[in-house]
């Protein structure tokens, strides 16, 4: 047996009857104790004795059922209520968690829609859910699937639709990719275009693993190229800095507020577009706050993002 599991093993053995030492400690005896605690008194006797067996080490000195803490006996009584208090805490916030009017949902998406989709949803929700309160993660989406699976996360608004079998995913909305170019590009007098013209361009792309980069390959691929990349970036508006800077093309959702130093182009074909849709950890219970939510973004669907 590893320590860690002769570890868990004695605080199994321990914990539930540090509740029951603590009270015949604040009483100094074993019979008020056990009415407190509703049960017998001679189990209380035996638990406590057992508890002293386990630990090898006499906590209480004992005139009767009167009872008075050992020097030992102190000093477990302080950390037993440090922990008692913890314990306390914990259940506390896990309550306050799972509050339907108060409680948290903690919610992930792409960095893409951070500005304005996430806000906007957030404030629509709460008109009918004014108390709820969210813990927001944005990061890409593998980023996001990990932390799901992890349990640091309710629900996230990801792209592309995860298919696992440890995830459930609903489809919500889609969203458009434009070609992006420099506004002195010579595509720059065009409105529409198809993406194999643009195989001879360099291109600024996110990194792999993000779930935009893999859509980019994806439609180059099915445009008849592969896309030669000369810069790498974490976030889409820094990609549309660097095309502004004249350093490549780049396919990318529409932005928030519209950039100077750009032209974006409508890509006619192939058809250029990323699923969006909301995931979560197939047989995870929800909390009434996170079950109202989940309802809500499956609500908007069709009608996700803004116009």
């Amino acid at each position: 047996m590893s320590r860690y599991e002769e570890d868990m093993a004695v605080t199994a053995t321990l914990a539930p009857r540090l509740a029951w030492f603590a009270a015949v400690a604040r009483h100094e005896h074993v019979t008020r104790a056990a009415q407190e605690l509703g049960i017998p008194q001679s189990t209380l006797s035996r638990a406590v004795v057992r508890l002293e067996e386990d630990l090898g080490v006499v906590l209480f000195a004992r005139k009767g059922r009167t009872v008075t803490l050992t020097p030992s006996g102190r000093t477990f009584l302080a950390s037993t209520d440090r922990a008692l208090a913890e314990v306390g805490r914990a259940a506390e916030s896990v309550r306050a968690d799972a509050d339907p009017a108060t409680g948290k949902v903690a919610f992930g998406f792409l960095h893409t829609m951070g500005s304005e989709t996430v806000p906007a949803l957030i404030r629509a929700f709460r008109v009918d859910h004014p108390g709820v309160r969210f813990s927001l993660v944005q990061n890409y989406g593998e980023a996001m699937i990990e932390r799901l699976r992890a349990g640091d996360l309710d629900l996230c608004l990801t792209s592309p639709i995860p298919d696992a079998p440890d995830l459930v995913a609903r489809r919500l909305d889609e969203q458009r990719l434009r070609l992006v170019v420099p506004d002195d590009h010579r595509l720059a007098v065009r409105k529409r275009i198809r993406l194999a013209e643009a195989a001879e361009e360099t291109f600024v792309t996110l990194e792999p693993g993000y779930g935009l980069r893999r859509i980019t390959d994806a439609l180059c691929a099915e445009a008849g190229f592969r896309p030669r990349v000369a810069f790498e970036g974490e976030e889409a508006e820094t990609l549309r800095g660097l095309v502004a800077a004249g350093l490549g093309v780049a396919l990318l959702p529409p932005p928030a507020v519209p950039r100077p130093g750009v032209v974006e182009l409508t890509v006619t074909a192939p058809r250029a577009a990323r699923e969006i849709g909301v995931a979560w950890l197939d047989g995870h219970p929800d909390t009434p706050p996170v079950a109202a939510f989940k309802r809500f973004l499956i609500s908007r669907r069709g009608r996700l993002l803004p116009e």
